[in-house]
């Protein structure tokens, strides 16, 4: 069974919201599967220098397009990799131009009330990258500082709830991407960089000078990931969760991990959510 990968950009789909749910009938008619995926959220989903996609995430959904090719006899499967923004990700999933959305995507119940999430695929947190010459050791030093965050996510919204908590007056500075925040924060026009611990850690090896950047020990929130899909399509979301449950039950979740972040080791709490997300069939 073959699968012929794209990248490109497509017209929007006619079968938008509820009419689209039910991808395995669209794919099974179409030959085709569309992954939606970020640019700039490396080590889970980005573009390389030859523009194809790449990371932990996308490399989940390229096993999601094989079980996908099995559950609809598709043969010659063509899987379109499409570039989504933290701001049209969610669009892209309701207009029906991307069938599933593999990046960096938290999971929370407002967001559920609109889309389907599948079983967790990693669980992080969020902290502050800061150059290390900086006054800035631990989160509460960015009072009265700049501080930069991706926009329209819920990193910004974790940030303007934790300064608020802490009472601290601090003026937030959005980015359009990781790497424009990371210029930023190299160029001097922000003290720090709010983000997931794991993305700011893969951005600090991205720097000019990476040892001139560190990031504080401090965990300020908790962030689950997950592929989302539209709502109400239980079938594929079913298909989805299976695929996951059979990589973590299996083990073959450590290749998978072990292509995007190199020697590192997982967490505790990813192993935990590893054997707690294994379901049997």
């Amino acid at each position: 069974m073959w699968i012929r990968t794209a990248v490109l950009v497509v017209c929007l789909s006619p079968l938008a919201g509820q009419a689209a749910a039910q991808t395995l009938e669209s794919v099974a008619e179409t030959g085709t599967l569309a992954i939606g995926y970020r640019t700039d959220a490396s080590p889970f989903s980005f573009q390389t220098d030859a523009g194809e996609a790449a990371g932990y995430s996308v490399d989940l959904c390229a096993r999601v397009a094989d079980a996908v090719a099995e559950a609809t006899d598709v043969e010659d499967l063509v899987v379109e990799h499409l570039p989504v923004t933290a701001e049209d990700r969610f669009d892209a999933l309701e207009t029906g131009r991307i069938d599933i959305l593999c990046g960096a995507t938290s999971v929370t119940l407002s967001r559920r009330a609109e889309f389907d999430f599948s079983l967790l695929t990693f669980v992080t947190g969020t902290s502050v990258l800061v150059r290390r010459e900086s006054p800035v050791e631990e989160f509460d030093d960015v009072a009265g500082k700049a501080i930069g965050v991706l926009g329209a996510t819920t990193t910004e919204e974790g940030l303007r709830l934790t300064l608020e908590a802490r009472e601290i007056e601090a003026e937030v500075v959005t980015v359009a991407s990781h790497p424009e925040g990371l210029q930023a924060l190299e160029a001097g026009e922000i003290d720090a960089y709010f983000g997931d611990r794991v993305i700011l850690i893969a951005l600090t090896a991205s720097a000019v000078d990476p040892t001139s950047l560190g990031v504080a020990n401090e965990w300020l929130s908790y962030e689950p990931y997950a592929l989302v899909m539209r709502r109400g399509d239980a079938d594929f979301r079913l298909l989805v969760d299976q695929t996951l449950a059979t990589l973590y039950r299996s083990g073959d979740i450590g290749e998978i991990f072990r292509a995007a972040f190199g020697d590192a080791e997982p967490s505790d709490m990813l192993r935990a959510m590893y054997a707690l997300q294994g379901l049997p069939e």
